[in-house]
C-alpha cells in the first residue's frame, strides 16, 4: 500500500469481494501503523455488521452511522442477534474491512473524523472461492452464489471501485 502523505489516515476502508484478502491486508496494515508509532488501529470487520447471510446491504448501510456515532452493535452469527454496543476510539486509526465497507456515505462520515483512504482488492474468482472455503469451511459453500449476488448489487449502487484511492491486485502467488 502506498498511503501517500505525511499523516496516516484516520479511517482506512479495505473493500473487495469475499476471499480477496481484505482481512489479511487489514491486519498487516494495523501492524504497519503501529510500527510507525500510531496508536493500535481498531479493525472493524464487516462480518461484525452483517445481520446474517442476507445482510450485506444492511451492514453496508450501518458503516456511516457507526463512524459518526463512534459505536456499533456486533452481530453474533451463532446466537443470530446483535451484542451490546462496542465503542470505537475515534482518536486512534480505524480500519473498516470487508465487502460493503465503502460507500459515499461511509466515506463522508470518515472524513468528518479525519483523512480517509480506500483500497480495493482485486483477486481471481477461483482463488477467492478457494480462500473463502478454506477460511469458513463448508458453512460458506451454500451461500457463495447468493453472497456474490449481494456483492454485485452493492458494487452497482455504491461504486466502491470508483471511490478507491488504490487498487491492489492479488494473484495465485500472493
Amino acid at each position: 500500500m502506498r498511503l501517500g502523505g505525511a499523516a496516516w489516515p484516520s479511517v482506512v476502508f479495505i473493500e473487495g469481494r469475499s476471499g480477496s484478502g481484505k482481512t489479511t491486508l487489514a491486519e498487516a496494515l494495523a501492524a504497519r501503523l503501529e510500527q510507525a508509532g500510531c496508536a493500535r488501529p481498531q479493525i472493524v470487520g464487516m462480518d461484525e455488521l452483517y445481520p446474517g447471510w442476507r445482510g450485506l446491504a444492511e451492514g453496508s448501510a450501518s458503516v456511516a452511522a457507526m463512524l459518526s456515532r463512534g459505536a456499533y452493535l456486533r452481530y453474533d452469527w451463532y446466537a443470530e442477534r446483535f451484542t451490546p454496543e462496542i465503542t470505537l476510539d475515534r482518536t486512534a486509526p480505524i480500519i473498516v474491512e470487508g465487502c460493503g465497507s465503502l460507500s459515499a456515505a461511509a466515506l463522508a462520515a470518515a472524513r468528518e473524523i479525519g483523512p480517509a483512504y480506500a483500497v480495493w482488492i482485486e483477486c481471481p474468482t477461483a482463488l477467492r472461492r478457494e480462500r473463502a472455503i478454506a477460511r469458513d469451511g463448508e458453512t460458506f459453500l451454500p451461500h457463495w452464489d447468493a453472497w456474490a449476488d449481494q456483492e454485485a448489487a452493492h458494487f452497482a449502487v455504491s461504486l466502491p471501485l470508483a471511490r478507491a484511492h488504490e487498487l491492489v491486485h492479488v494473484g495465485a502467488q500472493a
